[in-house]
């Protein structure tokens, strides 16, 4: 039995894949300059996990932009 993935994710994950495409950057790009693996950014990309605020902030500081544009979508509270 699969675990239903958490809607917030995944609509979060597809707005961080649209502003990091939307800078002409690659996944590999924000790994180096960030503290994070490929993996882990497509894994977040793909709502496949859940971050910790310091991984927010390192996808922030790998695509070079304020913390605040990743939190610039509407946002579905509604885990469901």
């Amino acid at each position: 039995m699969s675990k239903k993935k958490d809607k917030r994710l995944i609509q979060f994950g597809a707005h961080l894949r649209s502003v990091r495409k939307e800078l002409g950057l690659s996944q590999d790009f924000v790994a180096t300059n960030s503290n994070l693996t490929k993996s882990n950014i497509s894994e977040i990309e793909n709502g496949n996990r859940n971050l910790a605020f310091t991984t927010f902030l390192e996808l922030a500081k790998g695509l070079g932009i304020d913390p605040k544009k990743l939190l610039d979508y509407r946002i579905d509270l509604n885990k469901e």
